[in-house]
């Protein structure tokens, strides 16, 4: 049998090439990321945004799909640039017997091991949680799937789309007389991804209570349904059932998108009742505040069309500048209807830097969204893009102590 000790030397002292840079709240804490697409794979984009040493592990004939989704440059998947930011990456076949003892070694020096496998994989693969927690008693696990470890569908094939459709999100999407209509984007997705990563903290921070890690089990189908708020309230207790309203809403009015006089598209809401008197009274209808029915958001809800009709015949009136100028003058909330262009490009963006430039060897510099909010004491930031397919495999192994001839013999067997 072969004796893994045998290939172990003493880690080297300096920091191996790739390593984290030092600082960020999170620092100290290491992260095994074997998820793909995109729940799992972006909640420890967002630990590794803040200091945690993200490990990416990918199978080493079949990488992270995300390499190649969307458009890419020089052969270069740009989304991968983004979701494997401030990872190093290795690869290893878990499913071999030399990629399950190197897994576990590195289990042992992890504090969350984060994977999207469907239920069962791993415990195939005898790397399910008995296994990690008796390799590491602390280690947190968690566990990202479509319908979560348990239940009918536990086992079916999960993506954000079939939970954007399941929650209830698709169908009060859209046109009243048109299809229920999904998000061209990961919406559910990444609503799943921030909270795995609250959860990873809130598992981290029992561990510091009690010592021991645990499992989260998160299904990409129930982020969603809270986020869409008193559904599930409203139908228990009223047997009220949300429709399509499309950018009308049945809590207040008005508010919809409107067409300036330019052709630009800009967006009005008046959730609060002031402010809905004081659009009306910019626009020239400050009778209509006098209605009974405009004083409550659902009195002037029912009446949006005598609301919509005002609020959009001004505004066709005036080039969108002028609209932003007077609302702002009016001290009411409107916004540019943008694309990526104008988001670019806005005063507002550049001012946060929430789109920021990032240098990478192999693209040069590169722009991309900015970590996700500002600590004033402990700030994070982006230390690399996301890096070539297994480009710290020999550092990371290195660190766990691997010589370079088992590292070989590894790579022979097929396991990295």
């Amino acid at each position: 049998m072969h004796d893994p000790d045998a290939d172990v030397v003493t880690a080297r002292q300096s920091v191996p090439a790739g390593a984290p840079a030092a600082g960020g709240p999170l620092a100290g804490l290491r992260v095994l990321d074997l998820a793909t697409l995109f729940a799992g794979p972006l909640a420890a984009t967002m630990l590794g945004d803040f200091g945690a040493d993200v490990i990416k592990v990918e199978h080493p004939g079949k990488p992270d799909p995300s390499r190649g989704h969307g458009p890419g440059k020089n052969g270069v998947g740009l989304w991968w640039k983004l979701l494997g930011r401030n990872k190093r990456t290795i690869t290893l076949d878990l499913s071999t017997p030399g990629g399950r003892e190197t897994f576990l070694r590195l289990a042992a020096t992890a504090d969350v091991v984060v994977e999207n496998f469907r239920p069962g994989t791993l415990e195939r693969w005898q790397l399910g949680w008995e296994e990690l927690s008796a390799a590491n008693p602390r280690v947190v696990l968690a566990r990202v799937t479509g319908f979560g470890q348990f239940g009918p569908y536990c086992h079916r094939p999960g993506f954000g789309t079939l939970a954007e459709a399941m929650s209830g999100f698709a169908a009060i999407t859209g046109e009243p007389d048109g299809p229920p209509t999904l998000p061209p984007f990961g919406l559910a997705d990444s609503i799943a991804a921030l909270a795995t990563a609250y959860a990873v903290m809130t598992a981290l921070t029992a561990r510091a209570a009690n010592g021991r890690g645990q499992v989260v089990d998160m299904a990409i189908i129930e982020p969603i349904l809270t986020v869409l708020g008193p559904q599930p309230i409203w139908y228990d207790q009223l047997g009220y059932v949300q429709p399509r309203t499309g950018n009308r809403s049945r809590n207040n009015a008005p508010r919809n998108t409107y067409r300036a006089a330019d052709g630009a598209w800009l967006a009005v809401s008046t959730s609060a009742q002031s402010v809905a008197e004081r659009v009306m009274r910019l626009v020239g209808r400050p009778e209509l505040t006098s209605e009974p029915w405009f004083a409550s958001g659902s009195g002037r809800a029912e009446h949006a069309d005598v609301l919509d009709e005002a609020v959009g015949a001004w505004i066709a009136r005036h080039t969108r500048d002028e609209v932003i100028a007077a609302f702002d003058k009016a001290e009411a909330a409107v916004a540019p209807v943008y694309d990526v262009r104008d988001v670019m490009e806005d005063p507002q963006y550049r001012a946060l830097d929430s789109v920021t430039e990032v240098p990478d060897p192999e693209l040069g510099p590169i722009r991309m969204q900015n970590i996700l909010f500002r600590l004033s004491e402990t700030p994070g930031g982006i230390r690399w893009a996301g890096r070539p397919h297994g480009a710290d495999t020999d550092a990371v192994l290195g660190e766990l102590g691997l010589t370079p001839a088992r590292i070989a013999a590894l790579r022979g067997e097929g396991a990295l």
